[in-house]
């Protein structure tokens, strides 16, 4: 069964500033330092990593390059980060569904274009990550309405995605072991995908879980899987 870390984005120009107007902030120089420490021991299990799935706001992206950019094989470029990991063939997701709660302008995501420009070195992977997104991806309305029966759907989805990316990392038969997921998000959202409204992570913290299918212990709610933390 995979464990799937909660990862929270390292801590960004808008966390210190406490200026909610500047759109998609980029990290801040100790959050780069933050992100970074993910790579060089703050995080016990690179080598077990299959897929990184990342919420696509500048922040999380940058997190995710900083501290995990070793293991999905990209450089960390100009966020500044010296990167270790187990070899590069980790896969990265962008998921729109992972995106910050409110429609403040620093919870509001950048255009594909603008993304691309800050962020090369996705370019050479495989499949762009970006490919996913598509024009105004950001924008704060239908299923991404910033209110709570909204983000609590996102947070449904985005557990069922977890629950399908586990059932296939767990067919692997090419014996590498890499059958856990990281998920790079924010504070509030975190609240909704782990339904517990107590968590309240560290900049660059993290957390281990495990999913529990309805029904059995440890589990909340009928007929969906849900998120149990567990001790690694």
């Amino acid at each position: 069964m995979s464990t799937i870390y909660l990862v929270r984005h390292a801590e960004s120009e808008h966390n210190v500033t406490k200026d909610f107007n500047i759109r998609d902030p980029g990290l801040t120089d100790l959050g780069f330092k933050q992100a970074s420490s993910l790579a060089t021991g703050a995080f016990p299990a690179l080598d077990s990593i299959g897929v990184i799935i990342s919420s696509p706001l500048r922040r999380t992206i940058e997190t995710t390059i900083a501290g995990f950019g070793g293991i999905i094989g990209i450089s960390s470029g100009s966020t500044g980060a010296n990167n270790s990991g187990a070899g590069g063939s980790v896969k990265l997701v962008l998921d729109r569904d992972l995106q910050e709660r409110s429609d403040l302008p620093c919870d509001t995501g950048s255009e594909v274009s603008a993304l691309q420009e800050r962020f090369p070195q996705l370019a050479g992977l495989g499949s762009s990550p970006f490919d996913v997104l598509g024009d105004n991806w950001f924008a704060k309305e239908g299923p991404y309405t910033a209110d709570d029966e909204a983000v609590a759907a996102r947070a449904k989805r985005v557990r069922s995605k977890l629950k399908e990316l586990a059932n296939d990392l767990s067919k692997d038969s090419s014996g590498s072991g890499k059958k856990d997921i990281v998920v790079v998000t924010h504070g509030v959202f975190m609240k909704f995908l782990s339904e517990d409204q107590t968590i309240d992570l560290p900049k660059a913290g993290w957390r281990a879980f495990k999913l529990a299918p309805a029904g059995t212990a440890g589990s909340a709610g009928e007929g969906e899987d849900t998120l149990v933390p567990v001790d690694v």
